[in-house]
Parts: C-alpha cells; structure tokens; sequence
C-alpha cells in the first residue's frame, strides 16, 4: 500500500473541537474538554492533516525517563485502512526515542492486535491491568481468602 499524502507533526497546533470532530467521525464518544485536560501531561502528540484537515492523531505520555506510553490512536472514519495510524505511531516511537524514552508501552483491544503487532512493529508482553471502578469490590493488595500474604522479598 502506497504512503498517504499527509502532513505530520510533532507537537502540532490542535484544537479540543478538532478532536471532538476526528474521534465523533468513527462513532467514537467525544468528550468536550478533553483534549485541554490532557495535553499538559503529554510528552507530545503526532497530527497527521490532510488539505488542513486533521485525520490522524496519537498521544505520547511519559514517566519523565525511559518508559513512553501510546494513548488514543485515532483516525478519522473514512481514512481508515490508508496507513496514516502506522505514520502517526512510527512517528511518535521516533520523537519517544529522541527524547530518550527506551521503551514504548501500548494497550490495545484484542481486534487491534494486527495493526499494533504487524503494521507498527510492537511485539507482545505480559503485563497486568486493573480496572480501577472494580476496586470498590475488592481492594488491591488484599489476598483472596484461599490466599496468604507474602511480604515483599520473600
């Protein structure tokens, strides 16, 4: 597949009502106020723009040292399948690596496996998650009742 004509950058001008209008275009749930909200604690953000129009979009947050984090790969509805997710997302590992980050994290739902895996390059991990609201039911770090806690270095 030949490379979309698009215009990426770095830490590129983009409005909240931009992102309310790319993520509403592929029936996404757009949030007003978002985008203000977040971009204080970004490492940066890569724009893809297509005659000014904004089509792509991927968020880079950090821990401040090695670790790079992949938030909120969008692409607008009708210019999907085009390759402007892998250009957003090549360009934002290239930024996260010049800025000195190591490694570069992404979460992602199990239909999106090809894209991140095959188109982007990143392989699997084990890694663990948990779903914050559930806490309410049971709280981390305390042991199931068929479980005994183990200190730490044990």
């Amino acid at each position: 597949m030949p490379e979309p004509h698009v215009d990426l950058a770095w830490r590129g001008a983009l409005t909240d009502a931009e992102m309310v209008e790319l993520i509403a275009s592929h029936g996404g749930e757009p949030v007003a106020g978002w985008w203000d909200r977040i971009r204080p604690h970004s490492l940066g953000w890569v724009t893809a723009r297509s005659a000014g129009q904004l089509v792509g979009f991927v968020n880079v947050a950090w821990d401040g040292g090695d670790h790079a984090f992949l938030l909120d790969t969008k692409t607008r509805g009708d210019r999907q399948h085009e390759g402007i997710g892998t250009l957003v997302v090549r360009a934002a590992a290239r930024r996260a690596k010049e800025a000195g980050c190591e490694w570069l994290h992404a979460d992602f739902r199990p239909e999106l496996r090809p894209f991140y895996l095959d188109a982007c390059g990143f392989r699997e991990t084990v890694a663990g998650l948990v779903h914050l609201p559930s806490l309410a039911q049971r709280p981390i770090g305390l042991p199931r009742r068929d479980q005994r806690a183990v200190p730490w270095g044990t």
